[in-house]
């Protein structure tokens, strides 16, 4: 698989990579087995990026990668987690002393010395302007916790401010044929400063996939039943803050572009991939199947000018309305 160095962290990543929210919680039960055997088939398909965070499963994701890559030490992975939401979203818990023991936690977690990348989990706003906070992040890098620090933003203001300050390794953003606003400003300020881009959300919750109606049911413990109002966390975390029954429709006509061979998700992956100043994008999957059938779609060849065109048309027409000038 296409290997791309990952921003200021000066280390390569697969073009396509592997997230692993669903492996702690939030997407229903996953068995231990069952997660172990997904992070097999992505290394399997050429998959040399995971993102996890130390909330995922109360540090159930991060647990179970570091289990793996025990018993796989050849694997060659880089490791990008999270921190900063193990307490209440405020600015004033963005402390050394917090980020120095969330990281702890994560180093012990993983089994490893130094993160390969922390970055900010979506901390309120006021973070990404306090010198206090990415100092913070210095000193940890300078103790040699961490490798690099990045971002994790809900807007593309927040991703802008991060870009600006020099540690910023990389910046996590949701990416994807719903989501179009980061290409305008975003990406190109990313590849000007040589941080960058970690695609998330990239299948909009699934909704990309083509697979879902508006009679479909998630389980009440999935963040796509608890959380399409945001009421848990950031609405725009969930199909990427499209209402569901207007995403639903939308990705019918998304999936008419996919080409012969490929599937409508594999599609979005593609289209993501091809995005001028993206470094990896991480989808998440349950099974191996999904993994490796995720991973090909780094071998799809770039999508034409007309479908490219054609998507941004349909955002135009059923998304940009509601979902633009939120994040």
């Amino acid at each position: 698989m296409e290997q791309r160095v990952l921003g200021r962290t000066g280390r390569k990543a697969s073009v396509v990579g592997l997230g692993t929210w669903q492996l702690g919680a939030d997407w229903g039960d996953v068995r231990e087995e069952d997660a172990l055997a997904v992070l097999d088939a992505a290394v399997e398909s050429g998959v040399t990026f995971f993102d996890t965070a130390d909330v995922y499963g109360d540090g159930r994701s991060e647990q179970l990668i570091g289990r793996y890559l025990r018993e796989r030490p050849d694997a060659g992975v880089l490791v990008a987690t999270k921190a900063g939401r193990r307490l209440e979203q405020r600015p004033e818990h963005y402390t050394l002393e917090n980020l120095r023991a969330w990281t702890d936690r994560s180093r012990a977690n993983l089994g490893v010395e130094v993160l390969d990348l922390v970055q900010l989990h979506c901390p309120p706003t006021a973070v990404y302007s306090s010198d206090q906070v990415f100092d913070a992040l210095d000193t940890l890098v300078a103790e040699q916790r961490v490798a690099a620090y990045g971002v994790s933003v809900e807007t593309c203001a927040e991703a802008l401010t991060a870009i600006a300050r020099p540690g910023v390794a990389s910046v996590q953003i949701i990416l994807n044929p719903f989501r179009l606003k980061p290409l305008d400003d975003v990406l190109p300020a990313a590849a000007a400063a040589g941080v960058g881009i970690i695609a998330r959300v990239p299948l909009a919750s699934g909704l990309l996939s083509g697979r879902y109606t508006r009679d479909t049911v998630f389980p009440a413990d999935d963040h796509r039943t608890y959380n399409r109002d945001g009421s848990a966390f950031d609405q725009g975390e969930t199909f990427s803050g499209v209402d569901f029954a207007t995403g639903v429709e939308a990705a019918v006509e998304f999936a008419a572009l996919a080409p012969e061979g490929a599937t409508p998700a594999q599609t979005a992956l593609r289209w993501i991939v091809q995005q001028p100043g993206v470094s990896t994008v991480i989808p998440g999957a349950r099974n191996p199947a999904q993994a490796r059938a995720n991973a090909a779609a780094a071998a799809l060849p770039p999508l034409p000018a007309a479908t490219l065109a054609a998507v941004e048309g349909l955002y135009d027409r059923r998304i940009r309305a509601t979902v633009h000038d939120r994040w």
